[in-house]
């Protein structure tokens, strides 16, 4: 008779040890898949965040609002008035932000129907803080031209490129020599450039100084800019239109090259 050798038992350990290795395994493949599939979507939310910051309205370009070192003033006393004629069916809102070395900025924000921000007006009076570069335009921003203002000469801008430079927000600014007073903001009023240039001539001719209080040069600037106040529409032409440098668009050459 022949003997078979045996080989030895797998023992009851291992038994229980080759599944459990088995499962360890499956349970650490599917969490790196998980966790490539959480990294995927967070590589996507990324994208389309950075897509939506490239689209952003044109108003955000134009932002007049006061940032570092403003504080909004608690019982604001109002210096200024512009009239409601020119803004009809809109909601003005009035703020005024101070700054520790002496600045004031006197904002008017108006809204249209749902809120949605149609023009903003800023007073600077500036203390120790003046940037004395003035306001900065973004690289994205190009000129649109100059209109006269009971001020002087207002220098206008608007989004840049193609048809949608067009139909874009028209922003503005202005610094007075005189008394440091610098206007600036912007506008989406009217359906064109020229209706635009004159809703802003509209709301500079109707900014009213209420109070200088002790700041002479700046009663000073309201007198001498009503002296040269003159209608909407003759306002809001555009300044030296018949020379081509300081027109609203770019200049064309006649005929082909």
């Amino acid at each position: 008779m022949h003997s078979f050798p045996a080989g030895p038992a797998p023992s009851y350990y291992a038994l229980r040890i080759r599944p459990a290795l088995t499962s360890f395994v499956d349970e650490v493949c599917a969490t790196l898949a998980r966790l490539c599939a959480y990294l995927m979507a967070l590589a996507l939310i990324a994208i389309s965040g950075i897509a939506l910051w490239d689209h952003l309205p044109d108003v955000t370009a134009l932002d007049t609002s006061p940032k570092d070192g403003w504080s909004l003033a608690a019982r604001p006393v109002p210096a200024f008035a512009v009239s409601q004629f020119i803004f009809p069916g809109k909601t003005e809102i009035y703020e005024i932000f101070r700054h520790p070395e002496g600045g004031r900025k006197d904002v008017f924000r108006w809204r249209g129907s749902g809120g949605t921000p149609v023009a903003e007006l800023e007073i600077y009076r500036p203390g120790g803080e003046i940037d004395q570069a003035g306001p900065a335009v973004g690289r994205e921003l190009e000129a649109a031209g100059i209109i006269d203002s009971k001020f002087g000469t207002v220098s206008l801008f608007r989004q840049a490129g193609g048809t949608e430079a067009a139909r874009s927000c028209l922003g503005f600014s202005r610094r007075v020599d005189e008394s440091g007073l610098q206007l600036a903001g912007w506008s989406c009023l009217g359906e064109d450039l020229p209706t635009r240039r004159i809703a802003i001539a509209c709301m500079l001719k109707r900014l009213v100084l209420l109070a200088a209080g002790n700041d002479t040069k700046l009663a000073q600037t309201f007198v001498h800019a009503e002296a040269r106040r003159s209608d909407c529409t003759a306002s809001g032409a555009p300044a030296l239109s018949a020379d081509w440098l300081t027109g609203a668009d770019n200049p064309r050459l006649r005929g082909a090259m």
